[in-house]
């Protein structure tokens, strides 16, 4: 198998490949499950390379293997291929066509980086040692691609018996693009949804012993909810509860029937978002019938916390050294809240999730993700490469 040294020499080689690819893809931004466009364009791209190729995973997903002329371990590297419905507002030359619609998570380059790991690996089939298997997955940002693929069999035949995946863009404060941040444990948070109706009795605003105020019951239901988090959890344990959204009322001088309202929940282990549910409920329940008024309530569990498996973080991380120097490999200093779904993936196989810093203020790529204005240094993509290459190799010839 190629060194360390080889597969950098060959994935810089790639680059211009690389950046072609990310700017056709930013171009034609696609949305949720419907991505049969960029599905397509990958899925040849795979074909070219000589890989096996199976569409319409899960709805739009694709899954390629690459299968090593020796017996070995099936590893997968996973990508998301969908954007968001944002106008892009960056200037650039390659910005999107499509009206509404950005890439601006950093998805276009999961794509062009997974593909070069791809066209790179499938020069060293004869050597390999077991598979590859290559995910691409639509609805990250919503309502979720993984586990509609994972149902379909993308993670069997042959079984994957670990995963990788990365993240670019500005998550974490980095010094530098290229930079690799990784977690030997939980790195982001579930990503779960309460809605909540609370019934009253509407009436006269001069007369409100008449009635039951709605608004009165939810403004003291959502103030108390936040009890939980600053009196029933540890105070180093994160959790958020979010009320983003509240509805009632017709007029000002009119007691509201009923309240509407949703929220957010945010843990980073499953036994805490379970404990949470009951809690809300609880509080809710409560405080709606102590005050004489009906509730209706739904925890929507959505995508798990993501956990790293510690022993493959440790080994990728030993790996990642060697690509990008033990400088530029750091440890995550604290999880974020956000969600994402590829911890459906990594709740069924052992893996990890890094992050690959790709901000550089010297070129103005200093906005976060989901701002109109986002974008990456695409010198980063070869390193994306050679990370995605030489965790696979490593791992097979284990």
């Amino acid at each position: 198998m190629p060194s360390i040294e080889e597969i950098k020499e060959e994935a810089r080689k790639l680059q211009e490949e690389l950046v072609a690819w990310r700017r056709h893809l930013h171009q034609y931004p696609e949305v949720g499950l419907d991505v049969p466009k960029t599905a397509a364009f990958v899925a040849e791209l795979l074909r070219e390379f000589g890989l096996e190729v199976r569409t319409g995973v899960g709805g739009h997903g694709v899954v390629a293997l690459l299968r090593g002329k020796k017996p070995g371990k099936t590893i997968a590297i996973r990508a998301d291929m969908d954007a968001l419905p944002i106008n892009e507002e960056t200037g650039l030359p390659f910005s999107s066509k499509i009206e509404g619609r950005m890439h601006a998570c950093g998805h276009d380059a999961h794509m062009a980086m997974a593909l070069g790991a791809a066209k790179l690996l499938s020069r060293h089939r004869e050597e390999l040692a077991g598979n590859v298997k290559f995910l691409f997955q639509p609805a990250e940002e919503g309502p979720g691609g993984a586990k509609p693929m994972i149902d379909d069999g993308a993670l069997e035949n042959p079984k994957v018996d670990a995963i990788v995946g990365l993240h670019t863009g500005c998550i974490w404060k980095s010094d530098k693009p290229g930079e690799v941040y990784v977690s030997h444990g939980p790195m982001m948070a579930c990503l779960d949804r309460i809605d909540v109706t609370i019934k009253g009795k509407g009436g006269h605003g001069a007369m409100p012993h008449q009635a039951v105020d709605a608004i009165v019951i939810a403004s003291c239901a959502i103030s108390t909810l936040q009890s939980i988090i600053s009196r029933e959890l540890s105070p180093v344990e994160p959790a958020v509860v979010t009320i983003g959204k509240i509805e009632g009322g017709t007029a000002y001088n009119i007691i509201s029937s009923d309240v509407r309202f949703c929220g957010t929940v945010r843990a980073l282990k499953q036994e805490l978002r379970e404990f949470l549910d009951k809690r809300i409920h609880g509080i809710l329940n409560g405080i709606v019938q102590g005050m004489r008024g009906e509730l209706e309530y739904a925890y929507t569990y959505g995508y798990p916390p993501l956990v790293n498996d510690a022993e493959f973080t440790e080994r990728f991380a030993r790996v990642a050294k060697r690509v990008v120097g033990e400088e530029n490999v750091k440890e995550i200093p604290e999880p974020t809240m956000g969600g994402e779904d590829m911890a459906y993936f990594l709740n069924e196989v052992k893996g990890t999730y890094f992050f690959l810093s790709s901000c550089n203020p010297n070129k103005g790529q200093i906005y976060p993700h989901h701002n109109s204005r986002f974008d990456i240094d695409e010198d980063i993509l070869q390193l994306g490469v050679s990370l995605f290459c030489a965790a696979a190799i490593d791992y097979l010839e284990s």
